[in-house]
């Protein structure tokens, strides 16, 4: 029988968002329940519902601390880069493929649809800095408008999480893909998106 004990009422909270980190990684969103972070962690299914109301707030605090996280490492992954800007979008796509594959809270979770009428200020506060930065990135390869530059960013994404879903999903399994390696593939075809620098 789950039990409760072992956790202080603060420290449940962090436990069972890195719990739900856990399972997204592992079963997806379509699996993802309170029910089943509450089993994963040992206490009772009511336990959880003492930091979150129900799912949809569970997992805006996941949203949260994704876009937070995916956007930390997005940044370092481009401050690593060539100071080249079509080198330094080309890296974020590198970053959103490790955080994917580690995680399971790509751009699926982090913008849910489920979430769009959540009041939750502090979700889309993260979730409009992670939106910025990729459009930072994208502006800075040349784009002339907002709507290139917010074009550029949706294809680099959508050509990341496409990798990330491969790799996911055992598409590389017979080639023995390591994550890097498939993050090296969503760099390089992450960089052929953006137009050659006019004269």
């Amino acid at each position: 029988m789950p039990t409760d004990r072992g956790y202080h009422h603060g420290s449940l909270r962090a436990a069972v968002i890195q719990a739900s980190f856990e399972l997204l990684a592992e079963s997806g969103l379509q699996r993802f329940s309170v029910a089943a972070v509450a089993r994963r962690l040992k206490v009772s299914s009511a336990a959880p519902y003492r930091h979150f109301p129900d799912r949809a707030h569970l997992l805006a605090a996941v949203s949260a601390a994704a876009a937070r996280d995916l956007r930390a490492e997005i940044t370092a992954a481009a401050d690593a880069a060539a100071p080249d800007p079509a080198e330094r979008l080309a890296a974020a796509a590198g970053a959103y493929v490790r955080y994917v594959v580690r995680t399971g809270a790509g751009f699926p979770v982090i913008y849910a649809a489920e979430l769009y009428e959540l009041g939750d200020e502090a979700r889309r506060e993260q979730t409009r800095a992670l939106m910025a930065t990729l459009l930072d990135l994208a502006a800075a390869t040349g784009t002339r408008s907002y709507q290139q530059a917010l074009l550029l960013a949706e294809a680099t994404v959508a050509v990341a999480h496409g990798y990330a879903s491969l790799f996911v999903d055992g598409f590389f399994a017979r080639k023995s893909g390591t994550v890097d390696d498939v993050a090296a593939r969503a760099v390089e075809a992450a960089r052929t998106l953006v137009p050659p620098a006019r004269p």
